[in-house]
């Protein structure tokens, strides 16, 4: 299989995590038990080829300067105070602006969108940045279509995620793509993190739980539930998706994760529910539907059960967006 070649930007005053965090992703490709050595080769540039200090205090090589970069696959733009500083923003938006031709994927951390949005590639898009600065984006690029609430953005061959750990989040996305659900599962796994946030920034124990702990024949499950709580999730249907009989399903997964499996499932879609309460603007029974509940009704027994007040109080408690009827 072909070796990918990732870039990372690095600059003085960069983010280190809005850096690490994508290069760990990128790095830990082997993860996967489908391949053998790494999947990306994962390069370091700065504007001139010199070593840079992160906005924290550490001091990163790079590997070469963006003259003389090579061909490339994706290139990765952290953010940090220093792309906002103009010459800094002037080179690494005009050479991202002589690269896009001839790379399959641009890629912004955070407030990196300061550079994407300055080459006007991004006129027309959809994007996101770190919320303390969408309304200055949003102020300086007016043609960008920002998304302040969103974890990230894809936007044809342009990705942007909210802030620092957001970058983690894009970064399994794009390995996701290239590489299929297992290969991320397997990687963020191996980093103890969600494969896939559902929007918000609230982690909840059980569906992390079962992330990490799933492994062979569970590892596909446990990528695709998290889209998916809307289907039927049956022990029955759960079970013929591993090719496995429901009882003989029911016992490993409990024995791999100390619950039933309506147990689990109820768990995800309880933690799903909560975060759409106070992300959307959808009604309780439409919530409730969202995730899979047939009867409105069992699903405020469900969530009181489990929250210990009813949808409607932890919407009117928690929610920014404010109370909606139902």
């Amino acid at each position: 299989m072909s070796v990918r070649t990732v870039a990372l930007l690095g600059y003085d005053g960069v983010n280190a995590l809005d850096f690490t965090g994508p290069h760990e992703v990128f790095t830990s490709s082997e993860a996967s038990a489908d391949r053998e050595g790494p999947a990306y080769r994962v390069i370091c540039l700065s504007p001139d080829g010199q070593p840079f200090r992160s906005r924290s205090g550490l001091l990163l090589a790079a590997e070469g300067a963006l003259a003389d970069a090579p061909d490339l696959d994706t290139i990765v733009v952290p953010g940090g105070p220093g792309i906002r500083e103009p010459e800094t923003l002037a080179v690494i938006s005009g050479w991202l602006g002589e690269r896009a031709g001839r790379t399959r994927r641009l890629v912004s951390v955070c407030t990196g969108l300061y550079a994407l949005a300055a080459t006007g590639l991004m006129d027309g898009r959809r994007a996101t940045t770190h919320w303390s600065h969408a309304a200055d984006l949003a102020r300086r690029f007016p043609a960008v279509k920002l998304e302040a609430d969103a974890i990230f953005v894809r936007d044809g061959a342009f990705s942007t995620s909210a802030g620092i750990t957001a970058g983690i989040d894009l970064a399994l996305a794009l390995v996701e793509e290239d590489l299929g659900p297992s290969t991320a599962l397997a990687i963020a796994r191996s980093l103890v993190v969600y494969v896939r946030r559902s929007g918000g920034q609230t982690q909840y124990s059980d569906p992390l739980r079962f992330q990490t702990r799933a492994t062979g024949r569970f590892a596909d499950l446990a990528a695709w539930l998290p889209a998916n709580l809307a289907a039927d999730l049956s022990v029955e249907a759960l079970a013929q998706r591993v090719n496995c009989s429901p009882r003989h399903f029911a016992r490993l997964f409990k024995e791999a994760f100390g619950a039933a499996p309506g147990e689990f499932v109820e768990a995800l879609r309880l933690a799903e529910a909560a975060e759409r309460l106070l992300k959307s603007a959808l009604t309780v029974d439409a919530v409730a539907a969202s995730v899979g509940y047939g009867s409105a009704d069992v699903f405020r027994r469900a969530f009181e059960r489990r929250f210990s007040v009813s949808p409607s109080q932890y919407r009117e408690h928690f929610s920014t967006v404010g109370a909606i009827a139902g």
